[in-house]
């Protein structure tokens, strides 16, 4: 097969970036994080001077100005924003604090959802995991799945890998910006985050990450008529 899109959506901290990373290590393709475009976006902003909330006709301006590229030479791909690595700012608390503001606006997210797809002509064997990724951006995409768990699990689940990357975490305050994002980010009109009609939910509140990935990995596989082990060919 020589395009191969699997598409992960669901809502912040359901853990779909690991959950795509290593699915995609497990069959040999490539992994696409669109979240981490929409944080490099805010972060360089934020670094430049630029308050997403009072100047949004800049923040877009910038958007579709800028030049955005991934190093896929790197596990996972590195994120660049005009030739600056902005990887290490992606989960900082300014940037988790002004992503879905950023993620809301229309012109962003219509320039961003054309370099995905781009990038899905140039890397037709990928993973990719986001929001609307199987709703807007891939909407033929082979497989479809939507990766929820509750919001209590997933603050935890942020808070722990906040930590696990010596960082301090509130799980409380984790757990507000949860819940708030989850609303902003279904009921924005651009891209609203929502389950593909044709996606396999997977409820990952009870599971552990090996246990979603082996799922994931045996709903690929027997569909394509592979054997679970080793790259697609």
């Amino acid at each position: 097969m020589d395009s191969l899109i699997i598409t992960l959506d669901g809502p912040a901290g359901s853990g779909k970036s690991s959950v795509a990373r290593q699915l995609a290590q497990r069959l040999g393709v490539e992994f696409l994080d669109t979240g981490a475009m929409y944080r490099g976006i805010t972060a360089q902003c934020l670094d430049d001077g630029i308050d997403p909330h009072s100047n949004p006709q800049v923040v877009e301006d910038f958007a579709r100005d800028c030049m955005i590229r991934f190093d896929w030479k790197s596990d996972p791909p590195r994120l660049f924003i005009n030739n600056r690595d902005v990887t290490h700012r992606l989960r900082d608390s300014d940037v988790t604090g002004c992503v879905s503001e950023v993620a809301a606006m229309a012109q962003v997210r219509r320039v961003l959802v054309q370099e995905q797809r781009q990038i899905g002509r140039l890397h037709p064997r990928l993973v990719t995991e986001g929001r609307d990724q199987g709703s807007v951006v891939f909407p033929q995409a082979q497989f479809k799945f939507f990766i929820t768990a509750s919001p209590e699990v997933r603050a935890a689940r942020r808070a722990e890998q906040l930590r696990g990357a010596g960082r301090d975490a509130d799980e409380r305050v984790i757990l507000q910006q949860i819940v708030s994002r989850d609303e902003r980010d279904s009921t924005r009109s651009e891209g609203p985050l929502i389950k593909p009609e044709d996606a396999v939910e997977i409820d990952t509140s009870g599971m552990s990450l090996e246990q979603v990935l082996d799922m994931l990995e045996k709903k690929v596989r027997a569909t394509m008529g592979k054997e679970p082990a080793g790259s697609l060919p």
